[in-house]
């Protein structure tokens, strides 16, 4: 299936390529405090339609993750990293993926605070 989605204001946009069975709910630091629900796609079904110049990036902890968020309207629907086999993953936020059922699937909640 092909999803769409942006931050609030809309300048951080992009698609994606998929099928969004389970979300997964962290409960680390960062996540707890944005709410965010997740899906892993692999880098090559992700496309950024806005340049990345427009994103503002924060990492903490280890640094392995690049957290996206947008500086004007301060949304966070992307982080970037690299998973333990070298594979290049995105993690969407689907609450910024347009017309989204997030009633229409699983969610995983993952002990992330503990890593």
């Amino acid at each position: 299936m092909h999803y769409t989605g942006s931050c609030h204001c809309g300048r951080i946009a992009f698609a994606f390529d998929g099928a969004i069975e389970r979300l997964v709910d962290c409960n680390c630091s960062l996540c707890r405090r944005r709410g965010s629900l997740l899906y892993f796609t692999d880098r090559a079904h992700f496309e950024l339609l806005t340049p990345a110049a427009d994103m503002s990036e924060y990492r903490f902890g280890a640094q392995t993750i690049a957290h996206v968020f947008c500086p004007v309207c301060g949304c966070a629907p992307l982080g970037f990293a690299t998973d333990p086999s070298g594979r290049e993953m995105v993690a969407v936020n689907v609450r910024c993926v347009d017309d989204f059922d997030l009633d229409s699937v699983d969610v995983h909640h993952f002990d992330g605070r503990r890593l």
